[in-house]
């Protein structure tokens, strides 16, 4: 089944005849802003955010619905060069989503010229004929070196549009909208209007206890670190909802590290995560954190399916 319009069908409301549609691969090496910039559209924190590279894991759909047209952008993680088994599934992964998608919005960081990696993904996209290049973080470049860096990149894709912005700020992200929007099919609604992702709710508590590992760690540990909950359960007689997770670390000298000293920096992060998770539900939540051991996870493919990585089937 093709990976974009794996969708399920509904009623369709009346749309206006030039009503548009379609499906936005969102490519781009590692912490240029793909989840900020997503976000920013969604009008919810749907992927999280951290300055450290390789943040984004997992395929996330986010669903923007206006009345004249309805965008479902997939954010990929970053394309890097893999070190490991989880480095290769977040490749492939961001890969997949060029072929089947209506459009494909390279996001780049205008702050540093065109890479290697930036390069490796302009010949990546370039059977596209659909592609823009949103120029991110032009606030953190002088203002007299714009021209020489929207050439350096206009230069990897002769046929993209270029567009530059600063998600952080907010300009130029609804004119990449419009620009967007301009250059999809005419087509239905694939999604209900009122629903903003694929995810479950799961999926997305996983990644916000995760974002504080991200934001409360350093070093090699937070990339060492998967999430997975174990029970979603709502208590009517309590008021809120009960959430226990595990954090699985590779070594048992990470877990010390994120149990922190009378277990002051799990106790953080849980605070930190359970604002996070409140705001996203609306309701009052328990969260309950338990970190364990699984030696070598993101070598091991068994061990990686297991936490919740769609990796493709062998043979």
């Amino acid at each position: 089944m093709n990976d974009c319009n794996d969708v399920t069908s509904f009623p369709q409301e009346a749309l206006p005849p030039d009503h548009r549609s379609g499906f936005v691969a969102l490519v781009g090496k590692p912490n240029v802003g793909k989840s900020t910039l997503l976000n920013a559209w969604a009008g919810q924190k749907i992927a999280i955010v951290s300055e450290k590279p390789q943040t984004t894991r997992n395929r996330i759909r986010a669903i923007v619905t206006k009345p004249e047209a309805q965008v479902i952008f997939v954010d990929t993680p970053g394309i890097h060069e893999p070190h490991h088994k989880l480095g290769e599934f977040m490749v492939e992964t961001a890969t997949r989503a060029v072929p089947d998608a209506d459009l494909v919005l390279f996001v780049a960081d205008a702050s540093h010229p065109p890479s290697h990696e930036d390069r490796s993904i302009a010949k990546l996209i370039a059977p596209k004929g659909a592609t823009i290049i949103a120029l991110n973080k032009v606030d953190l470049l002088p203002s007299a070196a714009l021209k020489t860096r929207l050439a350096e990149y206009a230069a990897l894709c002769e046929h993209a549009l270029l567009m530059p912005l600063s998600a952080t700020e907010g300009t130029g992200v609804s004119e990449l909208m419009s620009a967007v929007i301009d250059r999809l099919p005419l087509g239905p609604r694939y999604y209900p209007e009122d629903q903003v992702t694929d995810r479950e709710e799961r999926f997305i508590v996983a990644e916000l206890v995760r974002e504080q590992v991200l934001e409360q760690l350093r070093q090699e540990v937070p990339h060492s670190v998967a999430v997975l909950v174990d029970e979603f359960k709502e208590r009517p007689e309590k008021g809120l909802i009960y959430i226990s997770a595990n954090v699985f670390v590779e070594r048992e000298s990470q877990k010390g590290i994120i149990i922190g000293q009378a277990g002051s920096r799990l106790k953080a992060i849980g605070r930190a995560a359970r604002q996070e998770i409140q705001h996203l539900l609306g309701c009052k939540v328990y969260l309950d954190l338990w970190v364990k051991v699984k030696k070598n996870w993101r070598k091991d493919e068994n061990e990686l399916r297991r936490l919740g990585y769609a990796l493709p089937k062998k043979g």
